[in-house]
């Protein structure tokens, strides 16, 4: 005789992400079945992609700094991620290059809150900096703040304040 399967009368507390409205939302119930939605963070990807946007609405942009972006945690099929590497693509790099006038190099990483650098970046970024390519790491919770962040930092570079970049 087939075995039966008990189901369990304990509930337990679940977190799930979902779109609601075209909005990412945090879905959390508890074990007592009380649920909450709140706004999700960003992705870092989103950041970024507002920080671009940012910069390039600044009036210096095209003739004091250029920049170019990454994104080497993007998720690739082996014969992609094979390329990538083959390529030059290298696990840490950080997220923005701001190549500024005078040949030097500002290096931007992107991180949702308190989310922890990768085992790459924690080994790439003192690998730079050792090289004078010092990676300042910004950490935001919204658009808006990484924008403001990343538009500062280059105002910053560009005026040869602290953090200046070295080449």
């Amino acid at each position: 005789m087939p075995r039966q399967s008990r189901q369990s009368t304990t509930k337990r507390a679940t977190t799930q992400t979902a779109r609601i409205g075209g909005v990412r939302k945090v879905i959390k119930t508890r074990a007592d079945g009380k649920v909450t939605i709140t706004d999700a963070l960003p992705l870092e990807w989103e950041l970024q992609a507002a920080q671009c946007r940012a910069l390039r609405d600044m009036p210096e942009y095209g003739k004091q700094f250029l920049f170019a972006g990454d994104q080497n945690a993007a998720k690739r099929g082996q014969t992609a991620s094979a390329q990538a590497k083959a390529a030059g693509m290298t696990a840490g790099e950080p997220d923005l290059r701001i190549y500024l006038k005078g040949g030097r190099l500002g290096l931007i990483e992107n991180k949702v809150g308190r989310a922890a650098l990768e085992p790459s970046q924690v080994t790439r970024h003192p690998a730079l900096a050792a090289l004078g390519h010092p990676v300042v790491v910004v950490r935001a919770v919204t658009e808006d703040d990484a924008a403001a962040q990343a538009v500062a930092l280059v105002r910053k570079w560009l005026a040869g304040n602290d953090n200046e970049p070295s080449c």
